[in-house]
């Protein structure tokens, strides 16, 4: 009887995997194609830009160095295919949307990717499809631009299709919290949308935490990253109290942070970077100032968020003088990664040059962030350095021999007079 049961299974054709792609292969989306893919499913990943996906096959993306080995092996595995043509996602089992939500110059949000995003993915989505939205936007949006744009087709999320929204929580640059070790939210329009986009999800990450509706999910995110800014905000002006005070703001957050209840440590700096903290908050101020609703606390931090990196080109101006050499240390948005747009480091030194400052930077990481980069920095060349990012394992020693440091990080040592903010 064994033998027989052996004998099925071996001629029992296989089942073959879900196929999940992947829109968007941006620093949220290729890590988490490149997760999928180690889970054993075969991705297709779909982008508009030609160079992009270029870059990818070449290796010449930022990753952490885990995701760049498992890039190499998805490359070489014949089952990991980048596309910028659309109608591949129809083959797909699922779709997980994962665009840029940016602002634009008045700070309101900017949904023309993922506007263009949603509509391809209706456009080719047939019944049977799982297709999660894990952009951060506006409550509301899973319904606006597919719920409702999919019944128009005919395809009913919950009967013909599962729809679902579950929030990125990727960390650009940062080891210690990895995708697949952080807990996941996950809203589903239906309780059989839910279920259908965890058995896609599971595989990245640590635990699904799910929430009773695409709603709930979205103002997750935005109450993460308002948290965030309010609290960075609040770090920032505390710290120019200690400075009043002739005392280390850094010693006082640690000492704050020895408490074990009601405390949560957020440390000052040059202004708050990069594509989520500085953006998010707006996708929840938007919608809530056309309906008449009143956020101060939100509104009085987004404020001092922005004008951040103008209090420390000020106070660097003060120092220096006009028309001095200064030499900005750090030109990324945060420590550990190779990106400098959104970056306050970029911010105040187009504030210091607009001010009639000589501007150089240094950035072992950051090849062309706009003012002439010097890659050996001599100290004596310059009346003052202003330290914006400080990356791990790298060397900042020529601090030692400046004249006048300002660090808007409260980390580095070195100078022989330093500067409060």
């Amino acid at each position: 009887m064994t033998a027989v049961s052996t004998d099925l299974a071996a001629r029992r054709p296989a089942v073959p995997l879900p196929q999940v792609a992947v829109v968007g292969l941006g620093y949220v989306g290729l890590p988490t194609a490149l997760a999928l893919h180690e889970a054993g499913l075969p991705v297709l990943g779909l982008d508009v830009s030609e160079r992009r996906l270029a870059d990818i096959r070449a290796g010449a993306v930022d990753l952490l160095d885990r995701d760049r080995a498992r890039l190499g092996h998805a490359l070489d595995s014949g089952s990991f295919r980048l596309t910028t043509g659309a109608p591949a996602l129809a083959d797909a089992d699922a779709v997980i949307i994962a665009v840029p939500t940016p602002v634009d110059e008045r700070r309101r949000p900017d949904t023309r990717a993922l506007e263009a995003a949603c509509t391809t993915a209706v456009e080719q989505a047939r019944a049977g499809q799982t297709i999660v939205l894990t952009s951060t936007t506006y409550v509301g949006t899973t319904r606006d631009l597919l719920v409702e744009p999919l019944a128009a087709r005919g395809l009913v999320a919950g009967e013909d299709v599962h729809v679902a929204f579950a929030p990125e929580r990727i960390n650009p640059g940062d080891p210690l919290y990895e995708q697949a070790a952080v807990p996941r939210v996950l809203g589903g329009v239906t309780p059989a949308c839910a279920e259908a986009a965890a058995s896609v999800l599971g595989a990245t990450a640590s635990t699904l935490h799910r929430v009773s509706s695409v709603e709930a999910a979205e103002l997750t995110k935005l109450q993460e990253n308002t948290f965030r800014a309010v609290n960075l905000a609040l770090a920032n002006e505390l710290a120019t109290a200690a400075s009043v005070y002739g005392v280390d703001p850094l010693e006082v957050v640690d000492a704050a942070a020895t408490k074990p209840y009601g405390f949560l440590a957020h440390r000052p700096g040059p202004g708050v970077g990069g594509h989520c903290i500085p953006v998010d908050p707006y996708y929840l101020l938007t919608p809530l100032r056309e309906q008449g609703v009143e956020t101060p606390v939100i509104e009085r931090a987004m404020d001092a968020v922005a004008d951040r990196p103008r209090q420390v080109a000020e106070r660097a101006l003060e120092i220096a003088g006009p028309g001095a050499r200064i030499l900005l240390v750090g030109a990324a948005y945060k420590p550990g990664v190779a990106d400098s747009r959104c970056s306050p480091a970029c911010q105040i030194a187009q504030q210091l040059a607009e001010r009639g400052a000589d501007v150089a930077y240094y950035d072992p990481l950051v090849e062309d962030a706009g003012p002439a980069r010097d890659a050996d920095p001599d100290p004596s060349a310059y009346d003052l350095m202003v330290v914006a990012v400080t990356h791990p394992g790298h060397d900042y020693g020529f601090l030692d021999g400046a004249e006048h440091v300002l660090d808007a990080t409260y980390t580095t040592p070195g100078g022989r007079v330093r500067h409060a903010l």
